[in-house]
C-alpha cells in the first residue's frame, strides 16, 4: 500500500479498522454460508488455454461477450455498475473466459487513462521474482543480502542473515511494522522485532526492496525487465514510477485485466509461455506460511479458515470475501485498486478509482462487487422461449431427494446453484453430457440451477429438493 495524501501507518490503521469491522460481517456470512453447502460430483479440471480467449498484443481489439448470452439482467447490471459510481470508481473492467463482459469508465476516465495500482502491484513483484528465479538469476532462499549488501537493516548481523527473499514475499521478514514510516526503506527504519518467519506482518519496506533484488540480481532496472518479460509478451502497458520510498506501478484497466488473464491461465499468454515454473506459481496463489492462511507470495487468498489483517496480529476466522469463490485470489491496493482472479468462475475483474467515504482502504468494496455479481443471473422467468426447451437440458428427479442428475444435448462447462433470493450457493466445473449433484444437505424447497454450457450459452432451471 503506497503512501498518499496521509501516511503508510494512517492507511495501514484505517485497514485494521475497517477489517475489525468486516470480521463480524464474515462471521454472519460464514455461518449463513454453512446452511447451504453443497457437494458437486463431476469431473472438474481447470480451464486449458485453448478455451481462453486472449486479445491481440498490440492494439485495442478485444473480443466482447454480450452479457445476455451468460443470462444476466439489464437491472443488475446498471445496480452493479450505480454501486461502482457511488464509490467513487473510475474503471471497472469483468472478463469472462477472456473475453470484456462488462466494461465501464466513469467520469473522464477513459479506456487509456493510466491509474495507480497501489500495493495491487506488489502481485507484479512476486511475479518478476518468479521469472528471476527460473532464469537461474536468484533463488528464492537466498538471503536478502545477497543482493542488498550487508547491513541493509540496523538488525545484528545473525539477524540479518536469516532474512531471505522468500520472507519478502510473504510478509515474515520479522523486521517492525509498528516503527513510525512503515514504508521507510532506510537501514535505520529496519528494526528487529522478531527471528524472520516467525511473525507475519504487513510491512511496506521489506517488500519494497524486493525492487533492489530484482534489479541487482538481473542487472536492469525495474521497468526494463518487466517491459522485456512482461509487457512484450502481453501486450501489457504500464511503469513504476518511484514516489517517495515506493515504487508505483501506473498503467490503465485494461493492461491489469491482461495481468488477470495471464494469472488465470497459469502464467502462459495463449501458448505463450511467461512464467514457466508450475511450482513458482503454485506458491504464488498458496498459502505462503502458516502464520496467515489467506496470504500467498503477495497475493491475498480467499476460502481460507482464517485471515489476518494489517497492524493486526489477531487471527479471524472465515474467508477474506465470503460472497465470492473459494479458489479466488486477489491484487489489493490502497484506495481499492482491485484485481479479482476466479478460476472456478473463469473469471477476471479490476476495479480502479478512488476509495469512497474518505477511507484509504475501502476493504469491503471488494465484498459488495461480488455480492453484485452473483445477483447478476437471470432466472428461467426472464428467459426467451427459445431457452426453454427441455430437449436440450434435463434434470432429473424433480424434485430430488439426495441427487439431482443433469443430462444435455450439448457439453456441459460450469453448474452453478442459487436460492430463491438468487444467492450463490455453489459453482463449479465439469465436462462432458451429464453430472450429478448432491441435494440432500441444502434443505427442502425451491431452487435454480443455471448451467453454462462449453458453448458459453447459458439455460437455467428450476427444481425442488424433497
Amino acid at each position: 500500500m503506497e503512501p498518499g495524501s496521509e501516511s503508510e501507518l494512517d492507511e495501514l490503521n484505517h485497514f485494521h479498522l475497517s477489517g475489525l469491522i468486516y470480521s463480524f460481517v464474515t462471521l454472519r456470512n460464514k455461518m449463513i454460508r454453512k446452511s447451504f453447502i453443497i457437494l458437486l460430483l463431476a469431473c472438474s479440471s481447470f480451464l486449458q488455454s485453448q478455451n481462453l480467449y486472449f486479445p491481440p498484443t498490440t492494439g485495442d481489439t478485444w473480443e466482447t461477450q454480450d452479457p445476455l448470452t451468460l443470462n444476466w439482467c439489464a437491472e443488475k447490471i446498471d445496480s452493479l455498475y450505480a454501486y461502482l459510481d457511488s464509490n467513487h470508481t473510475k474503471a471497472f473492467v469483468l472478463l469472462k473466459g477472456g473475453k470484456i463482459v462488462l466494461e465501464k469508465y466513469f467520469g473522464n476516465h477513459t479506456q487509456n487513462t493510466p491509474w495507480q495500482w497501489a500495493s495491487a502491484g506488489k502481485t507484479l513483484t512476486s511475479f518478476m521474482t518468479g521469472i528471476a528465479q527460473q532464469e537461474g538469476l536468484l533463488s528464492i532462499n537466498d538471503t536478502s543480502s545477497k543482493y542488498l549488501g550487508k547491513g541493509w537493516t540496523a538488525c545484528t548481523a545473525e539477524q540479518e542473515d536469516k532474512i531471505t527473499i522468500r520472507h519478502q514475499l510473504t510478509m515474515t521478514s520479522g523486521l517492525d511494522d509498528g516503527v513510525p514510516e512503515n514504508y521507510c526503506t532506510l537501514d535505520t527504519c529496519l528494526l528487529y522485532k522478531s527471528d524472520a518467519g516467525t511473525r507475519w506482518a504487513y510491512h511496506n519496506a521489506p517488500y519494497t526492496l524486493l525492487d533492489s533484488v530484482i534489479e541487482q540480481a538481473t542487472g536492469q532496472t525495474l521497468n526494463a525487465y518487466v517491459a522485456q518479460k512482461l509487457k512484450t509478451p502481453t501486450g501489457m502497458t504500464g511503469f513504476f514510477i518511484k514516489l517517495g520510498y515506493n515504487n508505483v506501478f501506473f498503467s490503465n484497466a485494461r493492461s491489469m485485466a491482461r495481468f488477470g488473464l495471464l494469472m488465470l491461465n497459469k502464467g502462459k499468454w495463449n501458448s505463450t509461455p511467461v512464467l514457466t515454473d508450475s511450482t513458482y506459481y503454485r506458491q504464488l496463489i498458496n498459502t505462503s506460511q502458516n502464520l496467515n492462511l489467506s496470504y500467498g507470495f503477495l497475493w491475498w487468498l480467499n476460502g481460507k479458515n482464517s485471515f489476518r489483517l494489517p497492524t493486526s496480529q489477531l487471527v479471524f476466522p472465515g474467508p477474506l470475501i465470503p460472497s465470492a469463490p473459494d479458489d479466488l485470489y486477489m491484487a489489493l491496493g490502497k484506495d481499492g485498486q482491485f484485481l479479482n482472479v476466479a478460476p472456478s468462475e473463469d473469471m477476471v475483474w479490476v476495479r480502479m478509482g478512488e476509495s469512497p467515504d474518505g477511507l484509504l482502504v475501502p476493504y469491503l468494496l471488494n465484498e459488495g462487487v461480488w455480492q453484485r455479481i452473483n445477483e447478476l443471473i437471470c432466472f428461467i422467468n426472464s428467459l426467451p422461449a427459445s431457452e426453454k426447451d427441455d430437449s436440450l437440458l434435463q434434470l432429473f428427479p424433480n424434485p430430488a431427494s439426495e441427487t439431482l442428475s443433469i443430462r444435455s444435448q450439448k457439453a456441459l462447462k460450469t453448474i452453478s446453484l442459487y436460492n430463491l433470493q438468487g444467492q450463490l450457493l455453489n459453482s463449479l466445473k465439469t465436462e462432458g453430457n451429464t453430472a450429478t449433484v448432491q441435494t440432500s444437505q441444502i434443505g427442502s424447497g425451491l431452487y435454480f440451477i443455471s448451467v453454462t454450457f462449453a458453448d458459453n450459452t447459458v439455460q437455467a432451471r428450476k427444481f425442488a429438493v424433497e
